[in-house]
């Protein structure tokens, strides 16, 4: 059960949907790590879900990327990116539990092709905290990069998105946007994580034919819908709410949970009640029977801004020069530019690949020009004068020029 928790927050958020109050009775509690990083899941789509379209992310991927910034942050910033997170509010704690999720993933992985890795990408000569960095190479196994945000931004924008989609098998393509980093980034924090699992029952691709499909606006389009001969055993719950079928990948540590709204319902309605309690007693609703399956082939990306989201879920200081990321550079001049998230998946008769990347722009509030600065917006003096002998001709003050 542990692995199958981990399973949701990491791959299919965007397919899980709140339980029916007919399923409300007590839960046990979560695997607390599964619990923690799953937080995010319901906070973010909560967000999204108002708006139109397909949805597709990785909490797991936003998690681990935010806990590599929580590591440096300080004071209000650190506790409302923890009380938005779920962080623990010793970082040590948080790093076992990220240790935890990690080798819970590498044993329900087996079988599937599961990967994940972190990076930073430091300006050059910039003193960063030694402490800092050590934490990121040590707990986070994150790679270390040096480059030149100052006179290059744009070729460590480059490297940055080179290097994500690599780690991603080519699936996540300009994580950062042209002009997202400028000669005021100072480090960039980056997760990748890539799935490829194979269905335990694969579906029979001569019997993918295309059929109707009623759109969330009710109109009817044709998709190719994968089906199976006769039944399959599936892991199975329904009520008068929604149909939930669980789908295993071999090895049988992860599985797709879909969630299926009846006839009339909308997902809407599904998705008022979504919670990390709910779908945890949805689960235990399942169980293993005879199901006749159809589930449409599909392949779509999604991508995020994060900072709005983010701050209207309690942590604006991060964005603002109210952030505190001393525990970085040991000084209150960094705050975070922008965050992305992009995220891939393609369903087929043979399994899933998903991938997903977060990357996190800090930079300093203001620059530290190597020259200076006279701006005569107020009153001042001047003198018409010989420079040579000192000798002044003319004498004035000027109070406001629009006056003649």
């Amino acid at each position: 059960m542990r692995s199958r928790t981990i399973l949701t927050a990491v791959l299919m958020s965007a397919l899980i949907s709140g339980v029916p109050a007919a399923w409300a009775k007590e839960a046990a509690p979560a695997l607390a790590p599964a619990a923690g990083a799953n937080t995010i899941a319901f906070k973010f789509y909560s967000k999204e879900a108002v708006k139109p379209g397909n949805i597709f992310f990785s909490p797991y991927s936003i998690h681990t990327a935010f806990a590599m910034v929580y590591e440096g942050a300080r004071g209000k910033t650190a506790k409302e990116i923890g009380e938005v997170f779920s962080f623990p509010a010793r970082t040590a704690d948080l790093r076992s539990s990220l240790e935890s999720l990690k080798k819970e993933l590498a044993a329900a992985a087996k079988g599937a092709e599961f990967s994940q890795a972190n990076s930073f990408w430091a300006q050059e000569n910039y003193k960063f905290l030694p402490a800092y960095l050590k934490t990121l190479r040590g707990a986070y196994g994150a790679e270390a990069r040096q480059v030149n945000f100052k006179d290059k931004a744009e070729e460590a924008r480059g490297e940055i998105n080179g290097w994500t989609e690599t780690r991603t098998k080519g699936k996540i393509k300009d994580l950062f946007p042209e002009g997202a980093l400028n000669p005021l980034s100072r480090l960039v924090l980056v997760n990748a994580v890539y799935f490829k699992g194979t269905w335990q029952t694969p579906f029979n691709k001569d019997m993918t034919s295309d059929m109707d499909f009623t759109n969330a606006g009710g109109e009817k389009v044709k998709v190719k819908m994968m089906a199976a001969a006769g039944t399959r055993q599936a892991e199975y719950a329904e009520n008068e709410e929604l149909q939930a079928l669980r789908l295993p990948y071999k090895g049988g540590g992860l599985s797709m949970l879909v969630l299926l709204p009846r006839e009339g319902k909308s997902l809407a309605d599904t998705e008022k009640e979504l919670s990390g309690e709910k779908l945890e007693l949805l689960r235990k609703s399942l169980t293993e029977q005879k199901v006749k399956v159809f589930l449409p082939k599909f392949t779509f990306q999604s991508g995020f801004v994060l900072n709005d989201a983010l701050a209207g879920l309690g942590m604006p200081a991060a964005f603002t020069d109210a952030a505190d990321f001393s525990g970085m550079d040991g000084t209150t001049g960094l705050y975070i530019q922008k965050a992305y998230h992009k995220a891939f998946v393609e369903v087929n008769e043979e399994g899933t690949e998903a991938a997903a990347a977060t990357g996190i722009a800090m930079g300093i509030k203001s620059m530290a020009f190597d020259f200076a600065l006279f701006r005569a917006n107020r009153p001042f003096l001047f003198f018409i004068e010989d420079p040579k002998t000192g000798l002044l001709l003319f004498m004035g003050r000027l109070e406001d020029p629009s006056r003649l």
